[in-house]
Formats: C-alpha cells, structure tokens, sequence
C-alpha cells in the first residue's frame, strides 16, 4: 500500500487525514497483507474447516415459567391502563 493509494481511499471516503494518520494506515495495511501472505502459504489440504468456535454440546437448562412481577405491578408504570391492559392513543383511524 502506499501514500496515492490511500488518497485514493480518502478521496472516496471523503475523508482528509493527517501525514501521520495516514504513514499509520500504510504501515498497518502492509503488516496485514504480509500477514495474510503467511497465511496464504499454510498447507491445509485435509484439514475439516471449523464450522464453529463454540462447544455446542454445552449442557442447557430446562426452561421455567416464572411470574415475576404481577400485572398490578406492571400496571403501576402505565401512564393509562385500561381493564387490566395498557392503553395508548389511537393513531389509525
């Protein structure tokens, strides 16, 4: 990556970074692109990909039905309830 590159990138993004903001992003892209060049070189013929990182045979839990709060409590933030229900303004005629 170098300097027009990035002006180019700027320029679209319309963006206006400073020298040193800009000598970062080279230097950082360039780290990346070698890096990624290393990993392009790895021999992986044979190799299953990993389709997940998690361990999905983690026990779970068994889902329960709790009521914790009640209706009146629910309610007693309503600003306007309505037989046990909230009531809002109509805004569909």
């Amino acid at each position: 990556m170098d300097t027009q590159t990035i002006k180019k990138y700027e320029s679209m993004a319309k963006l206006d970074l400073s020298d040193e903001t800009r000598a970062w992003m080279i230097d950082t892209i360039n780290m990346l692109e070698e890096s990624f060049r290393k990993l392009e070189q790895i021999d992986t013929d044979g190799i299953q990909p990993l389709i997940n990182v998690l361990n999905l045979n983690a026990p779970l839990r068994e889902d329960e039905v709790k009521k914790i709060f009640t209706r009146e409590q629910i309610l007693s933030n309503a600003p306007q309830e309505n037989n046990g229900y909230f009531e809002v303004p109509k805004i569909l005629e």
